[in-house]
């Protein structure tokens, strides 16, 4: 779960090597490793959350961030890297920082949805607190509105990366430097319900992208789309953004999915002591089995290797749920209670499978046109309601049920239905 046992999309430069693992002879080998990992089953019990902020001057949000002043403001809780202790956040989130500036609260997994939500909200508060204090303020979408693609910090890891996006155009250094997610985690569940879930979480992304789209402005302009966060993503290269799971390869189980998935990738970047991390172009994990580099790979390269994959949907041993935009500071609990309603029973599992399915696979016209995409949005408006009866099952205080079926309900433009368990 979240609480940062590996990176995130850009995140912190992990730990050196490990010199004792096991040497890669072969891809079969290498996809037996994946798989085992892919998914860890059991009971569908806990429930995390990752929220990214761009963050801008208060004054003059258009203005370049430099890695100094959010330094400053962050004091302790900034990363090591940057002078602080890494400090945990009030609500114990911890607070990592992506390239363009970006923070990212990640929370611990929690049994307890209103425990995740108060914990959460603490550390948002403090967040916000510590920014302002230095005059700061944190973003309200998925995509910087004010400003362009500007570089604010630098790593071995970052430089790989920014190396290799250089090679497949500018939707790279976008995602990099200026796009914010909000990431759910949250268990598989039972053995048997696995593949159903991992499914299900799939065909709810097209109408969850787009009903909680604020990716449609960047660097000053609109962008003609609903969420130009998502298409930035879409529009890297091909095999490391795109979904694992697809209505074509619905059959296929999901850790063998995932396993071919992470060897057929093309290296982001390769460790070495030199500091150097650029990788060699167009060469798989599978390459660097088969011997494409001088050096044969661990499966500490292989793990390192699945943090620089970044489909809509990552298996972490749980379900990283990654293909919603980021929100206004305090509108991130809506999008997390409509995805945890939707998974909480199998009759609603059911039903949002049944009335998300005409839009799989539909994540370019989601993220372009939104709602205003005939099916996208039949569909999204369909599912919201589902999930505003559904979060009446859910463990939650009342206020907090209550505000989440009134903003459901808003969105697809109907009174609240089902009523309020006290």
């Amino acid at each position: 779960m979240p609480h940062h046992a590996a990176p995130t999309a850009t995140g912190p430069v992990p730990a050196p090597p490990d010199p004792a693992a096991a040497t890669l002879t072969s891809v079969g080998q290498a996809e037996e490793y994946v798989a085992a990992r892919a998914l860890r089953c059991g009971r569908a019990s806990r429930t995390g959350v990752e929220l990214e902020f761009t963050v801008h001057h208060a004054d003059d949000p258009a203005r370049r961030l430099a890695a100094p002043e959010l330094a400053a403001a962050l004091g302790a809780h900034a990363p090591t890297g940057l002078g602080g202790a890494a400090a945990p956040l009030a609500g114990g989130g911890a607070l990592t920082l992506e390239p363009g500036g970006q923070v990212e609260i990640s929370s611990r997994p929690y049994a307890s949805l209103d425990a995740l939500l108060a914990a959460t909200a603490a550390d948002v508060a403090d967040l916000a607190a510590l920014l302002a204090a230095g005059g700061l303020a944190l973003g309200g979408s998925g995509l910087d509105p004010h400003r362009p693609p500007h570089r604010v910090l630098s790593s071995p890891r970052y430089d790989a990366m920014a190396a290799a996006y250089d090679r497949c155009g500018p939707a790279g250094h976008v995602m990099m430097r200026s796009t914010a997610g909000l990431q759910v985690c949250v268990d598989p569940g039972e053995c048997g319900q696995a593949a159903d879930r991992w499914a299900l979480v799939h065909l709810l992304g097209p109408p969850l992208l787009a009903a909680f789209a604020t990716a449609d402005r960047h660097a000053g302009r609109p962008t003609g789309r609903a969420s130009a966060r998502m298409c930035a993503w879409l529009d890297i290269r091909a095999g490391r953004t795109d979904p694992v799971w697809t209505a074509a390869t619905a059959a296929v189980p999901p850790d063998l999915a995932w396993a071919r998935y992470a060897l057929a990738a093309p290296l982001l970047c390769v460790r070495r002591p030199d500091g150097d991390w650029t990788a060699p172009p167009d060469v798989t994990f599978a390459d660097w089995v088969g011997g494409a580099l001088p050096a044969p790979p661990t499966t500490d390269d292989l793990d390192y290797h699945l943090t620089t994959l970044f489909p809509p949907v990552r298996p972490r041993g749980y379900l990283e749920i990654r293909y919603l935009d980021a929100q206004p500071a305090d509108a991130w609990p809506t999008p997390l209670l409509t995805l945890s309603a939707l998974l909480a029973t199998a009759p609603v599992r059911a039903e949002a499978a049944r009335l998300c399915a005409p839009a799989a696979d539909r994540w370019r016209q989601a993220a372009t046109h939104g709602l205003a995409d005939p099916v996208v949005g039949a569909a999204a408006r369909a599912v919201l309601a589902l999930a505003a009866e559904a979060v009446a099952a859910l463990e939650l205080a009342p206020d907090i049920r209550a505000r989440t079926q009134v903003d459901l309900a808003r969105r697809v433009g109907t009174r609240p239905r089902g009523g309020s368990r006290s």
